[in-house]
This record gives C-alpha cells, structure tokens and sequence, in this order.
C-alpha cells in the first residue's frame, strides 16, 4: 500500500517531468523546430544507422507509422533529413540527417545534457524516496 509520502515523490516525479519536458519544447522552438521534429531527430541520430527508418520513428515517438510518414516528409521538406534506400532491402528506406540537423542536434543536445545534469540531483532524490 502507498502512504502519503510515496504520493509526494510521485507528484514530484510527475511534475520534474514536465518542467524538462517544457524546457526541452521551449530549446526546439527557439531553434525553429517542433518538439516533435526535435525527438525525430534526436531519434534518428540515437539508433545504428541501419536502424534509422520511418517505423524506428513511429516506435520511439510512440506514434502511428501515418503519422510518423508525414513527420519525416516535413523533415525532408525542411532538409534535415534524406531517405537512402536500404542495401540489404531497397523496399526499406533509410533516414540521414543533413549537415544542418547535426548542427541543430548538436546545439540543441548541449542544453539538454547541461539541464539534464542540472536536474539530476532532483531526480535522483525522488527515486531514493521511491526506494
């Protein structure tokens, strides 16, 4: 049975989640992405190249793969991303990020990590009390 204390760390869990979930969405629109374009890429560049496909996407970002297709066609219109046909499969179609996504990765991940670490004693004090 869970006692009061049990709920505050939960509360708190809940709430440590969505203020770096706000602030991760907030670092995306300053660099003129939606945090969803942000999480496809961040995606995409996580997984082994072979690995980088539409239904990796849809899988990640917990989406359905219709919904990740038009995802990925914005990506491409915005040029953050290309599809290469699979070697081993040319039905599959392989997801690369463009110069211009690692450069909004790259600046985009720094502030996260130094968030991330900023966080952690915060996160780490909710899960001692979780136990």
């Amino acid at each position: 049975m869970l006692g009061d204390a049990d709920y505050v760390a939960l509360a708190s869990f809940r709430h440590a989640i969505r203020r770096f979930q706000a602030f991760s969405e907030e670092k995306a629109i300053e660099v003129g992405l939606t945090p969803q374009q942000h999480q496809a890429l961040l995606a995409i560049r996580g997984c082994p190249p072979d690995e980088a496909t539409v239904g990796h996407v849809a899988e990640r970002l917990i989406l359905k793969p219709h919904s990740a297709t038009g995802l990925i066609n914005r990506l491409e219109a915005l040029a953050l991303i290309t599809r290469e046909v699979a070697a081993t499969d040319r039905r599959r179609a392989l997801l690369r990020l463009t110069p211009k996504a690692y450069a909004l990765l790259d600046a985009l991940s720094a502030v996260h990590r130094e968030e991330i670490q900023r966080l952690r004693p915060v996160f780490t004090g909710i899960f001692e009390q979780l136990g």
